[in-house]
């Protein structure tokens, strides 16, 4: 991968803006998408679906044109099983809030989720008695098959788990668990933001019934997000919003359901985010996920081999640096990880994440207030984990309780 025609594409590197190891949060854009987006605007500002008009029709195109993006990119078919939503988390609770449960169904997830795949099941199980159950991690945060089958059973009519973790970065068995799942009957819907844009997804293969991701977190504009569903569980599932464009036909009694994908879709979508994602789609494509793939692991190695020695650090999940999807997360014995990430930014411009990450059951149960995170992407190189490894250094060193 050329590293330096990639960071050149990116504006905010270009400028020397500091170091960005924040990218599982929200990755940077580069110029690409930033055209598309502005292209729209000042193109073709209209609404796509409705009107007939030229700038109407353009919309219309692009919408297609991004929809055949995602199916090609994510190894499936049909482009109509594309849902363009706001980010994944809207995905996931399109899932949950359409899935027809009945009285005494169950849900497997993991111990392991975002809230993002917490809170919707929590509700649930609240709201009409959902039985919940959670397929527990390892001590280094590695899925463990053998705890996932021993909570599945008749009962269990989904399961949705994360693809990867964004606190420890391990990456779940989706192809075995979807395998398990269907031999008794059960779905499986996926949270793949954080998996999706670091590696090759191909849904076709893993054999998914929904997957839920933020095009936020791989280049694309913010407030995007795509749910995948299988067409015949995407047909069964009621949608979440109706409203404009979500209406095959209404009378003063009835309103039936306008086909996938505008079943989902209700009212003026997000035009310049749907082109904007076209264009991100097409920049991973040009670089290559296998090629990511491995650029994230070797910036993971750097990471580990820079701080392996710190007197007073602790890493959180895996010690093998290829087990961990671009996200190493960590605590500096005597200080706070809001504390370690403040500092980065204070002494170095250097830019990372700090808290629980939204995964508090997780942090709770292990009885740890947070960690530092620091994640990487394609447009990182080795001078960023220097800079970021000399500055983590000097503070373990000046601030930290060493033993």
């Amino acid at each position: 991968m050329n590293m330096s025609a990639v960071r050149n594409d990116f504006p905010t590197i270009r400028k020397g803006g500091g170091v960005y190891l924040d990218s599982a949060c929200q990755s940077l854009r580069p110029d690409q998408v930033i055209r598309a987006v502005t292209e729209y605007y000042e193109n073709y500002p209209s609404c796509g679906g409705r009107s007939i008009h030229g700038m109407s029709a353009k919309v219309s195109l692009v919408t297609d044109e991004a929809r055949e993006k995602a199916a090609g990119f994510f190894g499936t078919d049909d482009p109509e099983c594309y849902i363009f939503t706001k980010n994944c988390t809207e995905g996931i609770n399109t899932v949950a809030k359409g899935f027809r449960f009945r009285k005494g169904d169950a849900v497997v997830t993991t111990d392991t989720e975002h809230n993002s795949n917490h809170a919707p099941w929590t509700v649930l199980s609240e709201e009409i008695g959902l039985k919940r159950r959670y397929s527990k991690a390892r001590d280094d945060g590695e899925f463990d098959i053998e705890s996932f089958k021993k909570v599945m059973g008749k009962d269990v009519k989904l399961v949705s788990v994360h693809h990867a973790s964004n606190v420890t970065g391990c990456v779940v068995p989706i192809k075995e668990i979807t395998e398990i799942a269907h031999d008794i009957g059960a779905k499986v819907l996926v949270d793949g933001s954080q998996a999706a844009p670091h590696m090759k997804t191909d849904l076709k293969r893993m054999d998914v019934d929904y997957y839920s991701l933020s095009v936020h977190k791989m280049l694309g504009p913010s407030g995007m997000g795509i749910l995948y569903g299988k067409r015949e569980c995407l047909e069964s599932l009621k949608p979440l919003t109706t409203g404009g464009g979500t209406v095959g036909m209404a009378t003063y009694e009835r309103v039936t359901s306008a086909p996938i994908p505008d079943k989902f879709e209700a009212g003026l979508q997000n035009y310049s985010g749907i082109a904007g994602t076209k264009a991100a789609l097409e920049y991973l494509t040009s670089v290559g996920m296998d090629k990511i793939l491995e650029h994230d692991r070797d910036m993971m190695r750097s990471i580990f081999k820079r701080v392996g020695e710190i007197e007073g650090l602790s890493v959180i999940g895996p010690n093998d640096p290829d087990r961990r999807c671009g996200v190493f997360s960590f605590n500096v014995e005597g200080l706070s990880p809001h504390d370690v990430a403040m500092m980065l930014d204070k002494m170095d411009n250097i830019m990372i994440r700090s808290g629980m990450h939204c995964t508090h059951p997780f942090f709770v149960s292990k009885g740890i207030e947070g960690s530092a995170r620091a994640s990487v992407y394609l447009y990182n190189n080795e001078e960023d984990i220097e800079r970021f490894a000399a500055a983590l250094i000097n503070i373990a060193e000046t601030f930290g309780d060493k033993k």
